[in-house]
């Protein structure tokens, strides 16, 4: 880890269980609700990544958009954020959460705060995101609000 990040929980990120309804069929896990979260992060958009066993992706953060994750599986990953929001209550804190199908959780991100996720698990791993913001605009037109840290990853961003 970085000296310049310590461990701890992360101002403004919400980590929730998913619940995974079970019957004889299956199971039906709900992504969001509504009811349950605040006007302003209401995604705009959803999509669905597929990431290989060992591999990352990230870091990186956005100025406005939040990122509303969901990790289901069928594989686990490993989740690092940091916060690098000055005014912050947690700013230099680093996070890690593990997540997927040992455990399904729902992960919001608020802008100013770095992320990457690595695929730890042995099989490829979905992963839902459903953004309050829309990738690179109305009819993409606009510069993609990403700020990446790829390249500084050695030295700030450690992904262990």
């Amino acid at each position: 880890m970085s000296e310049q990040f310590r461990k701890g929980k992360i101002h403004d990120v919400v980590v929730r269980p998913l619940t995974k309804f079970l019957d004889e069929r299956g199971w039906l896990a709900e992504l969001f609700r509504s009811d349950e979260l605040d006007s302003g992060l209401m995604p705009v958009m959803a999509y669905l990544s597929m990431t290989q066993p060992g591999v990352a992706r990230g870091p990186h953060e956005h100025v406005d958009q939040t990122d509303y994750f969901c990790f289901i599986g069928p594989s686990n990953f490993k989740v690092y954020l940091w916060d690098s929001r000055g005014d912050s209550p947690t700013f230099g804190v680093r996070q890690v959460i593990y997540a997927g199908l040992d455990a399904p959780v729902m992960l919001i991100v608020p802008p100013g705060v770095i992320h990457a996720y690595k695929n730890i698990g042995q099989e490829n791993g979905i992963v839902f995101n459903a953004p309050n913001r829309l990738y690179a605009g109305e009819g993409k037109r606009s510069p993609v609000d990403e700020i990446r840290h790829e390249e500084a990853a050695e030295m700030l961003y450690l992904l262990d």
